[in-house]
């Protein structure tokens, strides 16, 4: 088949809502750099038609900072690595609703809990419960969890006190994923998806790019999270954090990130992609390209252990580009 009849049929496919082979997602991936803009046009097409003009805002708090047994070898949270990140047990009500309603009167409809750690113990677990019981009688936020990895009956209980979605990231390719951690397994993370599906939660899920991992890999993680049924995605890019393993690793080109964004939205044209943590030295005023060509979600009001935007500079981003807070 010929370059441009190929393309004529992955544009028909990807406009039509189906999202690309892997095949064609490797044969997009080897584009020059010259035919980036024609990647990139197409992306927004994409997301124009099945995201309209809508970014959705989410917001997160650390509910429990530090001291985390696993060796991922890019987090500030490992106790195997000296960050100097704030250590502390977990948060109480009041500090917990005190950012959920700042959140919600900027605007932002999803909230999550999130604590470092493998996984959450049953006595951290009912006070967690416990704050979500109030942010749910007083906010109208769409409640998120992220709590590690989980069972079923975890799952359930926090969908009985009104959390909608669990977030847990695959962080990567499952042939990638061994060289950030070995303290668990991908199948764990796999499972925990599983598990939060089942018990009637939605789920997001995603990873981050930059850990030196190769363009392959990033596409076999979207590959997978798409055969998971998963359409809410974040993606983060490497901060390089002093301390961990990946302090010196070099940072991924602009060109690059825009790429894989525009290459994730047409494997997966109508999922909410969310450009979270690292965004800001990632891409600084390329924000908004990456706005227009491919993402529809925003993390907003810092991450876990660095800082973002103000609020209203990500507000002023998205009116920029013609969109709206959806």
């Amino acid at each position: 088949m010929g370059k441009n009849l190929m393309w004529e049929k992955i544009r028909e496919k990807v406009l039509g809502g189906e999202g690309l082979s892997w095949e064609e997602a490797y044969y997009l991936a080897g584009w020059p750099r010259e035919r980036l803009v024609n990647l990139l046009d197409l992306s927004r097409q994409v997301r124009e038609r099945f995201g309209g003009r809508d970014v959705e805002l989410c917001a997160i708090i650390n509910a429990r900072s530090g001291l985390c047994s696993e060796d991922c070898c890019f987090c500030a949270q490992s106790s195997r690595y000296k960050t100097g990140v704030e250590v502390y047990p977990l948060i109480d009500v009041p500090k917990a609703l005190e950012k959920a309603r700042r959140m919600e009167a900027a605007g932002v409809k999803r909230f999550a809990l999130v604590t470092s750690g493998k996984g959450i113990g049953e006595r951290d677990f009912e006070k967690v419960l416990e704050i979500y019981r109030v942010l749910r009688a007083e906010t109208r936020l769409k409640l998120c969890a992220s709590l590690g990895i989980i069972d079923e009956g975890k799952a359930q209980r926090l969908k009985e006190v009104g959390v909608t979605t669990y977030h847990h990231n695959l962080e990567t390719g499952r042939s990638y994923f061994p060289q950030i951690c070995t303290t668990h397994t991908f199948e764990e993370r796999v499972a925990t998806v599983q598990a939060a599906r089942a018990a009637g939660l939605n789920v997001c899920s995603g990873g981050i790019i930059g850990l030196g991992e190769t363009m392959a890999h990033r596409l076999e993680m979207v590959f997978e999270l798409r055969e998971l049924g998963v359409r809410s995605v974040p993606v983060n890019i490497l901060n390089p954090i002093p301390g961990t393993p990946l302090a010196n690793q070099e940072r991924l080109p602009v060109e690059e990130i825009l790429k894989t964004l525009a290459l994730f939205r047409l494997i997966i044209p109508r999922a909410v992609f969310r450009l979270c943590g690292g965004r800001e030295p990632g891409l600084g005023e390329k924000q908004k390209e990456a706005l227009a060509v491919a993402v529809n979600g925003l993390m907003v009001g810092n991450y876990l252990t660095t800082r973002g935007n103000e609020i209203q500079e990500d507000l002023d981003m998205i009116a920029e580009v013609g969109l709206r807070v959806g």
